[in-house]
């Protein structure tokens, strides 16, 4: 199977894990925590079965990847990777052109997370990341992306630049984040697209550019030269988001 070990920490996270039907497979809570969000997720596990430990302080550091538990960790049946096909099946029935965001080495969990959620907002049908010198779907990549990786499939793939080329055959084309290219309110950014943005360090790799029909560069201002990969995401996004509405 296509799985990760999915540790899940927090209460917001538990919960939202639990609203959207997400199997846990155990849960531990600090014993003797007796507030309000934790009762209702300890009546939620009991709802569903989920096996219970209430354990000390020193255990729940210990097994936190992220030292920020409040009091509650899950071990989830993790988040399976979808496949690209599914994306364009889920464009297909909602109506919509395809609208894919590709990840070229991303290796910041807490970017991923952020680009997952604006993948959700912005209406993208999912998220495809590489297999290597990339960040997979960690607790971290989890608890950033706000409850978003409940609802936006993520796709592992071995070879990005293949990728896109196949997805090339079925209509869409690429746009890449590049500090070097045309300006983004120049280009016209309608229909079946995918987005293609890299890490702040290195940027989108060479090979994978070369494969984009076009380079967007976001007009900046200020004193520094780039924009965190996550806000860079965000911007063209909803410069796409905007486009598609008009």
């Amino acid at each position: 199977m296509r799985y990760e070990e999915l540790t899940i920490e927090g209460r917001n996270a538990v919960m939202e894990a639990y609203r959207s039907g997400k199997t846990i497979d155990k849960l531990f809570v600090l014993d003797g925590c007796q507030d309000g969000p934790v009762r209702s997720i300890i009546r939620e596990a009991k709802k569903q079965d989920t096996l219970l430990s209430y354990v000390a302080k020193e255990r729940l550091d210990q097994m936190s990847e992220t030292g920020k538990h409040q009091g509650v960790i899950a071990y989830a049946a993790a988040y399976e990777y979808a496949e690209v096909e599914d994306m364009l099946k889920l464009a297909e029935e909602k109506g919509e052109p395809p609208f894919l965001f590709l990840l070229d080495n991303i290796e910041d969990p807490h970017n991923l997370g952020a680009i997952i959620r604006t993948a959700n907002l912005a209406g993208a049908h999912g998220v495809i990341i590489p297999k290597r010198r990339a960040v997979g779907l960690t607790a971290t990549v989890a608890r950033t992306s706000a409850g978003a990786l409940n609802y936006t499939p993520v796709a592992k793939v071995t070879n990005l630049s293949a990728v896109i080329e196949e997805l090339k055959e079925k209509g869409l084309w690429f746009v890449c984040a590049d500090m070097g290219g045309e300006v983004m309110y120049s280009l016209n950014l309608k229909g079946p697209i995918g987005l293609v943005i890299g890490s702040e360090g290195e940027g989108v790799s060479r090979l994978v550019k070369e494969r984009c029909d076009f380079v967007a560069s976001i007009p900046m201002k200020g004193d520094i030269d780039s924009l965190n990969a996550s806000v860079a995401a965000g911007v063209l996004a909803y410069e796409i988001v905007r486009q598609r509405m008009s």
